[in-house]
């Protein structure tokens, strides 16, 4: 695999056998579709991002007798969508989500994901909360649900989990942890012990002290702080000043005495202007009032503009990285890296086709998450494809837009039958005239 790269068949095996593990609970005769071809069929739609996809490949089978839901997706028998919501409402997403770490022990076996090593030199993972659905009225026994007036409002939640890197374009999704409405009744709750509950089940898939931890500032906490470390992780966590009053108030006092704030300034141009990069640093603050504090690292970067002095960037971390001229940087570089899960993540999953709030499906148990898990994985599997196929990505790179890529496979989906995704690959990169690719 590492010779001759990460290729979807590989990805699509991974899948595949992650969803045969899923043990059988119909009951009676319902047994005409099996629950792996359901699971392929919402895959395949979220893959391509066609709605439509399934519907062409019944039209296709009935025309030519073969259809690409089969030959690219493995789908023997095409479900309808009401068979796909009914077959997968039961299934715990969490055997799906043990796929995600193949996926990820191919890419970091392969070698592929060394650029993804932060300036720390661990590997980055980004850990952001968001919702993925909400309504008045459609819900069921997994929604959230607050009341506004008398009037009740449901949702899901998610963390999601990217590996992520300053100079990456792509963040590489990791299993999500669901949160669920007896996590607590206020945010606050919900994420944190969605961290809690993410770091512990996850943490062995690491080697000691190999991976940073990023967060925002709701989860710089003695809590999450004490159960990184329990697992082996570092920490490089967003420290806002109204948070963290403790810790605030002993810097205060560190500033009065000369020399005990460490700083360090550094001339940037920007191809416009000159920009003063003006890092703070000091060691050992408690992270809370109390004499069990955890005793955390604390850093800050602020930006300027040398000529105007106006201030274009600020914001503070607290680590337990050893801090010094060098490290400060790299952990102000790492730190700086922690939107990327909503940027090359989250925000992508809302406006680049895949359409994170739309509700495909929201049935009375499991049915929201495990679709929610499928367009993750079909997430994945584009960013691993683009890390470890050199066809995939001279093509992605020849039709230079997200959308022109995927109009182009849809078009030739929906007319033309494939043996296999790397046959279309294959006709793609010829017609393309690009060169053959090496390795």
């Amino acid at each position: 695999m590492g010779a001759k790269g990460l290729k979807f068949s590989d990805l699509l095996q991974i899948l595949t056998g992650r969803l045969e593990e899923i043990s059988e609970h119909r009951r009676g005769q319902n047994g005409h579709y099996e629950i792996a071809d359901a699971g392929l069929g919402a895959f395949s739609v979220f893959f391509m991002q066609s709605p439509s996809f399934l519907a062409h490949q019944e039209s296709m089978e009935r025309k030519q007798g073969k259809n690409n839901a089969r030959g690219l997706f493995g789908v023997e028998r095409i479900p309808s969508d009401g068979q796909i919501r009914n077959l997968l409402d039961l299934v715990d997403p969490g055997v799906l989500g043990r796929a995600f770490w193949d996926v990820y022990e191919a890419l970091e076996g392969g070698g592929y994901l060394e650029g993804y090593r932060g300036a720390t030199g661990s590997t980055l993972i980004s850990l952001d909360g968001t919702q993925h659905f909400a309504s008045e009225k459609v819900h069921c026994e997994n929604c959230r649900v607050t009341v506004r007036g008398e009037r009740a409002y449901y949702s899901h939640q998610v963390l999601l989990a990217v590996v992520c890197a300053p100079e990456q374009k792509h963040v590489v999704c990791l299993e999500p942890e669901f949160i669920l409405p007896q996590d607590g009744k206020e945010k606050q709750d919900c994420e944190q012990r969605a961290i809690h509950r993410w770091v512990e089940g996850h943490g062995s898939q690491f080697a000691p002290w190999s991976v940073t931890i990023l967060t925002d500032d709701l989860h710089c906490h003695q809590p999450i702080c004490e159960r990184l470390l329990a697992q082996q992780m570092h920490f490089i966590l967003t420290c806002k000043t109204e948070s963290h009053p403790a810790l605030y108030e002993e810097l205060g006092l560190l500033e009065r005495v000369e020399g005990a704030i460490s700083s360090h300034q550094v001339r940037k141009w920007n191809g416009r202007h000159h920009e003063v990069w003006r890092y703070r640093w000091a060691e050992q603050l408690p992270l809370r009032a109390g004499e069990e504090a955890l005793r955390v690292n604390w850093c800050e970067l602020t930006i300027f503009n040398e000529e105007t002095e106006e201030a274009l960037y600020h914001n503070a971390w607290a680590t337990d990285h050893a801090l010094d001229e060098t490290q400060v940087m790299a952990v102000a570089r790492d730190g700086r890296s922690r939107w990327k899960v909503e940027n090359e993540g989250i925000n992508v999953l809302k406006r680049r086709g895949y359409h994170f709030e739309h509700n495909y499906g929201h049935g009375n148990h499991n049915l929201s998450a495990v679709l929610l898990t499928l367009l993750l994985f079909a997430f994945l599997c584009h960013t691993a494809l683009d890390l470890a196929c050199l066809m995939y990505r001279a093509i992605r790179r020849e039709l230079r837009t997200h959308r022109k890529f995927f109009d182009d496979l849809r078009a030739l989906t929906t007319y033309l039958y494939w043996s296999s995704f790397e046959q279309l690959l294959t006709f793609m990169h010829q017609q393309l005239e690009l060169e053959p690719p090496g390795g």
